[in-house]
């Protein structure tokens, strides 16, 4: 064989300088990232391999959450729904239990009503013919029996879930506010202002105005209430704590809130307006002048009068002179 002949080769050998400039180029494609050597699939492979992971990645991140269980968000519902009935009934409004008969045929034993509280947050105060709720004053409870509710009630209870366990509340119809003048004698009406009350649509039928316990007339301290119940001669009301401190007057301060419907049961499901003779005109009028500030205005009208005469003697002479 010839020297420098080679065997299955018909291509001619690669020259060095050739050999170099490839060497160069593929480490020019290598640094932008390109294949250094299209023939070789592993680049591509690579590539490809790593897109695919990606896209699960991507699909991964896309994709929605499972949302969880009715059972993990129960104690989040439940946590949020007491935290509400807690807020509505210390500030709007809170269910109390009717437990005498001292307002029939109004209210009876045993219903529930609803009180409205958030009122009183805004300033307001009592009005003539509201039904109020009050905490006890002082000595109106003393003696009456209280029941022992188990925990779940008080639990209730706090939350506004079922109505007040606090047993020191009463409630009764508002008839005077602070200022007014009241009274009522045996046999007659209640007296407000000078105005005789027309009570027929809100007292127990049969029950007299104050049977046997009349009154006044009297005038409520400021920031005060005179309160009765609608069932008269059932009701130990504001007539029968005169001897206690307030003359049975309660304190505003002492006002829980309106009542203003009846929640249950469902068969006496009804509101509580104020009734239209507590709207008679006249009602609301200012009093007259008291016997003091009267005797001191008419002193003080005997004592101007001479001056008065005395500046107009002087006033006519003046003129005379001119």
């Amino acid at each position: 064989m010839a020297v420098g002949a080679r065997s299955g080769h018909d291509e001619p050998e690669e020259r060095p300088e050739q050999l170099a400039e490839s060497s160069v180029a593929m480490r020019e494609d290598s640094a932008d990232g390109r294949d250094a050597d299209p023939a070789d699939g592993s680049d591509d492979s690579d590539g490809a391999g790593d897109s695919g992971q990606g896209d699960e990645a991507g699909q991964a991140d896309g994709a929605p959450k499972k949302p969880r269980s009715f059972w993990k968000e129960l104690p989040l519902l439940i946590g949020i729904a007491l935290v509400l009935a807690l807020v509505i009934k210390t500030f709007l409004v809170q269910a109390f239990s009717i437990p005498s008969d001292s307002m029939m045929n109004t209210l009876q034993r045993g219903d529930r009503v609803l009180v409205d509280k958030l009122t009183p947050w805004f300033g307001s105060e009592p009005e003539r013919g509201e039904v109020v709720v009050f905490h006890d004053p002082g000595g109106w409870l003393e003696g009456e029996p209280t029941p022992d509710p188990n925990v779940l009630q008080e639990f209730l209870s706090f939350i506004g879930l079922m109505p007040s366990a606090e047993e020191k509340d009463l409630i009764k119809r508002v008839i005077a506010v602070g200022g007014d003048t009241v009274s009522c004698k045996e046999g007659g009406k209640v007296i407000l202002n000078g105005k005789a009350l027309d009570e027929t649509s809100y007292i127990y039928p049969g029950s007299s105005p104050c049977g046997d316990k009349p009154f006044g007339p009297l005038t409520v301290p400021k920031d005060s209430i005179w309160v009765m119940g609608d069932n008269r001669q059932n009701s130990l009301d504001s007539r029968y704590h005169q001897n206690l401190a307030g003359g049975g007057t309660v304190p505003n301060d002492k006002v829980v809130g309106r009542a203003v419907f009846v929640a249950w049961p469902v068969t006496r499901w009804a509101t509580l307006p104020v009734p239209e003779t507590f709207d008679q005109p006249g009602l609301n009028k200012a009093l007259a002048v008291a016997p003091g500030a009267a005797g001191l205005a008419g002193v003080g009208l005997v004592g101007a009068l001479p001056l008065v005469l005395r500046r107009r003697k002087r006033l006519a002479a003046r003129h005379t002179a001119e």
